[in-house]
């Protein structure tokens, strides 16, 4: 019987690190944890349990948490509604509607690393990382996409400075029949600094959250901010990625695994 073995695709959901936010996107989408340890919790345990502090195993409560959250922080997945209020004309569906069978299947890794911050990754790329394979993508294939950003996690730079595919390299990879698509950099699309500076010198519109806009004519499900595509093959390994299901939401959290062995 082959050995099972998980490799842990996700980062950590953590207060921020020192030094690691500034006013872009990482300070908007900023954890807030708050830790009780057992004896912080006591009040409301015995008042809970009505019960005295003495009557706790070496007079311990237990621990909580409360965590303050955005959907789109941490490794998530978005879902359709995110990008539109409809897809291929038909309504797009919330996070709570992605159907699970969509989150289960074939990886496959593409090599996109050397791409600078900013960067629009064309068709060109993605399909030359294909190739280099060896084989087409399939129907329910999990495609993420290692640009090698995941390395900067914990800094400012990682929030504000990373590549991202065009509309016509989603839209080709949709077309291969792939519903799931996932990057270890913080967003699908480039940072947006990069973006608004390209408006500002062309006001061409169309490169404006461009790969995300695919999803107005091709349903596909996005996971962003993923780590640790370094330790996968290319292919020959599992992914697992069920997102948090949240009513009515436009992403949900995700901790996706890679199961090789399988």
């Amino acid at each position: 019987m082959t050995e099972l073995r998980f490799v842990d695709l996700s980062v950590p959901i953590q207060n921020p690190v020192e030094g690691e936010l500034s006013e872009g996107l990482g300070a908007l989408l900023a954890a807030s944890v708050r830790y009780e340890d057992h004896q912080q919790s006591l009040p409301t345990v015995t008042k809970i349990l009505g019960c005295e502090v003495s009557d706790l195993p070496e007079g311990q409560g237990w621990a909580n948490e409360q965590v303050t959250l955005a959907t789109h922080a941490g490794t998530h997945m978005d879902a359709p509604w995110h990008y539109f209020p409809t897809s291929g004309g038909e309504p797009a569906k919330t996070i709570d509607q992605v159907p699970l069978e969509e989150c289960f299947g074939e990886g496959v890794v593409l090599d996109l690393r050397g791409h600078e911050p900013g960067a629009r990754v064309g068709t060109d790329a993605v399909q030359e990382a294909v190739r280099g394979l060896g084989a087409d993508l399939s129907p329910g294939d999990i495609v993420l996409l290692r640009f090698g950003y995941d390395e900067g996690f914990g800094t400012a730079a990682y929030w504000n400075a990373y590549p991202g595919l065009t509309g016509d390299a989603t839209r080709w990879i949709c077309d291969q029949g792939v519903k799931v698509i996932g990057t270890d950099a913080v967003g699908f699309d480039r940072d947006f600094s990069s973006q608004a500076a390209d408006f500002a010198a062309d006001h061409d519109a169309s490169k404006l959250w461009e790969a995300h806009r695919v999803g107005m004519t091709h349903e596909y499900f996005q996971i962003e901010k993923l780590a640790n595509l370094g330790a996968l093959p290319s292919r020959g390994f599992k992914v697992a990625c069920f997102p948090v299901k949240i009513t009515g939401a436009s992403a949900g959290w995700v901790r996706p695994v890679a199961i090789l062995g399988l």
